[in-house]
Formats: structure tokens, sequence, C-alpha cells
């Protein structure tokens, strides 16, 4: 069946819903494609999908020969390139005769500071330091290969440089035991005890990726004693998401309460994880009254699932139930990741439509506008979406595998290869820990929503150019009256800070802006007296001029500590005065406790 034949299906009420993100439309004097044969192109395509986990061939093809057309018509960046080997090899023969004479000469090549690799001080030691060197000494020449050329695509040069760093990576000297000097150290010290675990940790492994078996929490770990243990009770369900209202811990509450919007790309958990960094239980503590949104984990049969879904059915639904709960009161909403897009998309919409219950919007680490989104854009381009979209085509998702390859793949050196090292070869098991058993328990994606999610907002942008139409009318993030709070962080590869910087460009309400330490996950989960932790803060007025995201950063002092303090003042500065908490749920209105905290959709696999 193909796209057009399951649209087909649709209700006449769900194809009244706007087409938000459609596809590219033939010309009007092509030959239509006879849907047999369409079909028989994408189960083939879908099927060279699996085997390449994903990666469109063309796309790969197309930026090796815009590299390399370009370069082959550049004399000044061969003969560039040509004195950078000859340099780089004279200064690897240098630091060769004096690592051989026991010289003390200065490495010329350093690791990059996320490198790890190269840590153990035997690398040190000769002949494996040259390896080294003559791994960086290969490193640092493709790097400036790689750079971008007059006339050559940046996202070609951008993905050549993504590629050869992957090829780069598989051969590290690092990988190979007869070339790491720790996997040497420890194989000796152990009588090779080390390799032969280690072996049977690999099979194990292996044997967990082909069956797709799901592994059990570690002990400590479970979902509902140890993780996502705040209490509260479901109040609401519909075949898309549950309703948790968490219970209150304070005498009085803030009378505005506050809805997370998490993306469906993860569980909601990371919101909730072990008691200490719970943002849901810090919120609660500070007197507020706190709503989670717990997506289903989509099936097959949930393929026709789209954006307009998750918004109507999604945050509209539980808007329109946290107001029979909590009537007469403005809701705080806070969306993190995709969450947070779709809840931009949502305001904007409710601005439009005159619809003010919201009291104010909170975006963590999310982006409105995709002109800058980092490396994830490498996997973005018509050859690539489409290749996606035919083996979602087939399956009726994203699996879980494939989106777990293509984050893992920007950080491969460290979240492959390392971590590969350092279970097989040197019998290092993975260290539970609250962040990593929910990293590990990871959704899929429903084929039509991230087909429109693919298109519309990271291939087309259409959000932020004034093209994202919906129920057929186009919607403006400057219609948001709402005041604004927004926390990117320093080390995100997902949501780059400056990509989510530019909510502020699109924007004319008063507008707080976070910048914190850490990563995507790690930044956003940084409960008080987490150590070594630091945020920039600043707020712009409504009307004031705008500016840019490097000024910003020189005029905002660090201050040390975690966010989270600041948010709940800026919540309470939002909010009126604290009365009685309401009460679980509404009975009389139909929406009574159905079960505890943390539901029932978050164990689905």
């Amino acid at each position: 069946m193909n796209t057009d034949q399951k649209t087909e299906k649709r209700t006449a009420a769900d194809r009244s819903l706007p087409v938000v993100i459609p596809g590219p439309q033939p010309a009007e004097d092509a030959a239509p494609v006879a849907p047999t044969h369409e079909n028989l192109d994408r189960a083939m395509r879908a099927a060279m999908a699996r085997l390449t986990g994903g990666i469109s061939p063309h796309s790969v093809f197309e930026a090796w020969s815009d590299w390399a057309l370009h370069l082959a018509r550049s004399p000044g960046r061969q003969l560039e390139l040509t004195e950078r080997a000859q340099a780089n090899a004279l200064k690897l023969l240098a630091y060769a005769a004096g690592a051989t004479t026991d010289k003390e000469v200065n490495a010329p090549f350093s690791p990059r500071h996320y490198d790890h690799r190269f840590v153990h001080p035997l690398w040190g030691k000769t002949p494996f330091n040259l390896w080294q060197q003559s791994f960086l000494a290969t490193q640092d020449w493709w790097f400036h290969a790689t750079q971008n050329m007059r006339g050559l695509r940046k996202q070609d040069a951008d993905r050549m440089q993504f590629q050869v760093r992957q090829g780069l990576d598989l051969l590290s000297p690092s990988n190979f035991p007869w070339l790491n000097p720790e996997i040497i150290d420890q194989s000796v010290k152990t009588g090779g005890k080390n390799l032969i675990e280690g072996a049977s940790v690999f099979a194990d492994d292996m044997i967990q990726t082909l069956t797709q078996a799901h592994k059990p929490a570690p002990e400590g770990y479970r979902i509902g004693t140890d993780l996502a243990r705040t209490k509260g009770s479901v109040v609401f369900r519909n075949a898309l998401f549950e309703l948790i209202q968490y219970t209150p811990q304070t005498e009085t509450v803030h009378p505005e309460p506050v809805l997370f919007v998490p993306a469906w790309i993860m569980k909601y958990y990371i919101l909730d994880l072990s008691a200490q960094n719970s943002m849901v239980n810090y919120l609660v503590s500070q007197g507020f009254t706190v709503f989670m949104i717990s997506w289903c984990n989509p099936k097959a049969d949930q393929a026709e699932l789209s954006l307009e879904d998750y918004r109507k059915s999604g945050i509209l639904a539980a808007l329109n139930a946290i107001e029979t709960i909590v009537p007469g009161e403005k809701i705080h909403a806070n969306g993190y990741c995709l969450g947070g897009t779709l809840l931009a998309i949502t305001a904007a919409t409710m601005a439009r439509d005159c619809d003010e219950r919201l009291a104010s919007i909170t975006l963590m680490a999310a982006q409105v506008d995709f002109a800058e989104a980092g490396e994830l854009l490498l996997f973005v381009d018509e050859s690539q979406v489409a290749f996606v979209e035919d083996m979602m085509w087939e399956q009726g998702y994203l699996d879980r595998p494939q989106m777990a390859r293509t984050f893992a793949s920007i950080r491969a050196e460290d979240l492959i290869y390392t971590r590969a090292v350092n279970r097989y070869y040197l019998n290092k098991p993975d260290l539970p820990t609250d962040i990593g058993v929910w990293n590990g328990d990871t959704t899929r994606m429903p084929a039509r929503m991230h087909s429109e999610y693919l298109r519309g907002l990271f291939l087309e942008n259409r959000l932020t150019a004034g093209r994202f139409a919906v129920e057929g009318r186009v919607i403006a993030l400057k219609d948001i009256a709402a005041p604004l709070f927004v926390i990117a962080t320093e080390a995100d590869h997902i949501a780059p800070w400056r990509s989510v910087y530019k909510t502020a460009l699109f924007t004319d309400c008063d507008l707080t802006f976070v910048l914190t330490k850490g990563g995507h996950n790690g930044g956003i989960i940084s409960e008080p007296g987490h150590a070594n932790r630091h945020y920039r803060i600043a707020n712009r007025r409504v009307g004031a001029h705008y500016k840019g995201p490097d000024p910003w950063l020189a005029d905002a002092d660090p201050t040390d500590g975690s966010w989270w303090p600041d948010y709940a003042k800026w919540l309470a500065a939002q909010s009126g005065s604290r009365i009685a908490p309401p009460k679980t749920g509404a009975p009389q209105a139909g929406l009574p406790p159905l079960c505890d905290a943390p539901g029932t959709y978050v164990h689905q696999m």
C-alpha cells in the first residue's frame, strides 16, 4: 500500500486536518506512476535502507563527487594539501627521531578536547606514540582536505568531513588490540581473561541486537520504584498519551498548573529520574501543581499519526483535561526537545486563534528554526528523507535502533568505539546510571509524523519561513504574547545553542534566555547541588531590539550552580498568590484517577 492509498483511508474529519507538510509535487505533465511499480521501487529502497542503516547511498555519492570534482579543478587547494602532507610528514619524522633516541620531544599533534581514546599513559611510549601521532596527522590532513571550497555546497563539505571522520574513527589504532597499549597491558595482567570475557559480552550484545530483546532494568533502576517515582496519578488517557497529575507536597500551591510536554522520541521520565535529580519532584516541592504527558510507544498500526494528531489529540487534549481539573486558571506549558517545537507551534496557533489559556511557555533544548540545526542536518536532504520514508513505509515507524545509530554516529569515537573497546577488550562493563537506563529505553516514531517533521521543519524550515500552515492557515511565532523561558545547553549536538537562541529572532514577547553547561540531556537535568555547573541568564523585554548570540554571550556573565531555582522564581513571578492544592482529577467531570503514576504507557516496549 502506498502513501496516497493509506491517506485515503483516513476519515473525512481526518482529511479536514491541515496538510501541514506536503511532499514535493510532480510536474503537471509528468506521467503518473502505477502504484504497483511505485511499491516495487519503495520496497527495493526499504530493503537497501535496512542494509545501510537508513543512509542513502545517493547522498553519500553526491557529497563525494561534489567534493572530488571541485578539488580536481582547484590546483591551489591541491598544492596547499600537498604542502600540508609534507609538513605533517616532516613533523612525524622529527618526532619519531626524537622518540626513538629518548629525547624529550613535544608531540606535534593532539587529540581534540572530547577525544578520550589516547588518555592512557602508555600511549606516550614508543611505538604506541608513533601510531597515535600517525593517526592524528592523518586526521589533521583529512580535516583540512574536507574544508569548504569555493563553489562546493557547504552541506557536502560537512558531509565529507563527517564521512571521513567515521572512516578514521573505525581505523583508529585504539580499536585494535595489537596496537592499543592499554589492551595489551590488561591482557598481560589478566592472562587474556579480559579478552575471553569480552568475547562473551560481545556475543550477548550481538544476540540482543539481532533479536531486539528488551533488557530488564538493572537492580536499583526500576521504573516506578527507583526512576519515575514521584507520586501522582494518571487522570486522563487516550490512544496517544496518558496525563499524569502529581501529588502536592506543600500545603499551598501556585494556582496556575505546569504542563510538561516531552518529546515522543524519548520516555517522559528523563524529567523524573531519581529523587535527587527529578525536575518534576523539584517543581512539586516548590509549590507547583505539575502535570506530565506520557506518550504511547507507537506501533505499525499507528503509522498514520501526524504532527497535527500530536498537537490536537496530544497537547490540546492535555490542556482541555487540565482546564477541567483546575478550572479558571491559565497554564504554564513546558516543552522539551521535539515536544518544545510542537509546543511552539501550538502556542502560535493558540495566539492566532485568540486562545489565551497559556500563562507562560518554556522551551528546553527546543528549536523553532532549523537552518543551524547542527550535525543532524547531515542526514537531511531530499534523497535521504525519501530513503527514510521508504523504510518507515514498509515497517510503519522509525525503529529505536535506527534512531540510536544516528545519534551515536555523531560522537562515534566515544559512543561507539571507546565503549566497544571498554566492553569487549578491557572487560569494563557499563556502570548503570539513571540517565543511561533512560537513554536505552527508547521509543518508535510514527511514519507519517516523522516524515512531516523531517520535511516541514528540518528540510524546508517552514515554521520560521512563514510557510507552516495549521488548519489551512499559516501561523507566526511573533503572535505569541505569553512570556517565554528558553533554555539551551553549551555542548548540545542535537539542538545547538545558537540554533535554540534563534527563538529570540522570531518572537517579540518577553523572553528570558538561559545557556547552561552540559549537553542535550545533562544540561537540562542540572539539579541544585550538581557539581561543576554554571549557567548564564538574561531577559529581553517586549519590543527590545534583537541581540545576536555572540553579543549576548559576551554580555551574560556565568553564574555557578543550577538554573532550576531561577526557573522556579520565574514561574512564581508569572503566577498568582498561593492557594490550597487542587484535588486529583475531576471524577464529577469524567476524569477520575485511573491508576498510580507512572502509568501504563511508560512500560510499553
